[in-house]
C-alpha cells in the first residue's frame, strides 16, 4: 500500500458533529471509535468522546479526526495535525526520524491499542505528526 498523508483534525468534544457535518458535505463513508470502545478512557466524561474517526469520501478526500482527551490540552488554532499512514516499515519510520530532528517527540512509535504501530511528533517548525504503520491483517 502507497503512504498516504492526510490532515488530522482535533476537538475538545464535539469530533461526533463535526464528522457526521462533513459527511453531508462530502459524502462517503464515515467511521468512529470512543475513547471506551479502545478502553483508554481516564475519565467517565471521555467514554463517548471520538478516540479516531476517519471520513472516506468517494472522490478520495480522506480525513480524520478525534475529541482531545481531558488530560490533554486544547488550544483553538492549533487543532490540527499531519498524518502519515501506510504498511511500508522502513519508509515511515525514516519519515519519523526525520521529521523529529530538532523537534519533540511526544509518542515514541510503539505497538498501539489497536494493533498497529504509531508515534507522534512535533517538528522543528511547530507542525505536528501522527505516523501509523499498519500491521499485519487477519
Amino acid at each position: 500500500m502507497q503512504t498516504r498523508l492526510n490532515p488530522y483534525l482535533s476537538f475538545k468534544d464535539n469530533a461526533r458533529e463535526a464528522m457526521e457535518f462533513y459527511k453531508t458535505v462530502f459524502g462517503g463513508k464515515l467511521t468512529m471509535s470512543t475513547f471506551k470502545e479502545y478502553n483508554a478512557s481516564q475519565a467517565p466524561s471521555e467514554d463517548n468522546k471520538i478516540m479516531h474517526a476517519v471520513l472516506e469520501a468517494d472522490n478520495g478526500i480522506t480525513f480524520m479526526a478525534s475529541d482531545t482527551p481531558d488530560r490533554m490540552e486544547y488550544k483553538a488554532g492549533t487543532n490540527y495535525s499531519m498524518s502519515l499512514s501506510g504498511d511500508n516499515e522502513a519508509e515511515l519510520k525514516s519519515y519519523f526520524e526525520k521529521l523529529s530532528i530538532g523537534g519533540n517527540v511526544t509518542m515514541p512509535l510503539v505497538k498501539a491499542l489497536w494493533g498497529d504501530t504509531f508515534g507522534m511528533l512535533t517538528d522543528k517548525f511547530g507542525v505536528s505528526w501522527l505516523v501509523n504503520i499498519e500491521g499485519q491483517k487477519a
